[in-house]
């Protein structure tokens, strides 16, 4: 799921979508309208799930596509190598996801997690 959103709207810490991946903005630099010409905006992201460092140039009033990133909640049932098998705790649908090595210590079996859900990909966040 996505929306389109104008470039001037966008800010740090929100998403956009660049190269078919939904990413995190680092930072937006603006620059002032030319004589011949509108502001040009430049931002920075680092991709959701890849963790890639892209960025895109374009004018401020031109649209861009932003994902729907919902952060949701489920509980640890078991835990099998670098593999945690989840329970969701809205609709109780069990799936496994990936434990990435920043989180290996703080993933354990019959405690709650949160997970991120953007663009039919899904990746476990604890902030």
């Amino acid at each position: 799921m996505k929306q389109q959103v104008e470039i001037r709207e966008l800010k740090e810490g929100k998403y956009v979508i660049i190269d078919d991946e939904p990413c995190v903005i680092k930072s937006i630099s603006k620059s002032k309208p030319g004589k011949h010409g509108s502001a040009k905006a430049r931002i920075d992201a680092i991709g959701i799930f890849d963790n890639q460092k892209r960025s895109i140039v374009g004018p401020v009033s031109d649209k861009i596509y932003v994902p729907l990133v919902e952060r949701k909640s489920a509980q640890v049932i078991s835990i099998a190598g670098d593999v945690a098998q989840l329970m969701d705790m809205a609709d109780y649908s069990t799936f496994e996801l990936p434990i990435s090595e920043e989180y290996k210590e703080r993933v354990k079996e019959g405690e709650e997690i949160t997970y991120l859900v953007a663009m039919g990909k899904m990746r476990i966040d604890m902030r």
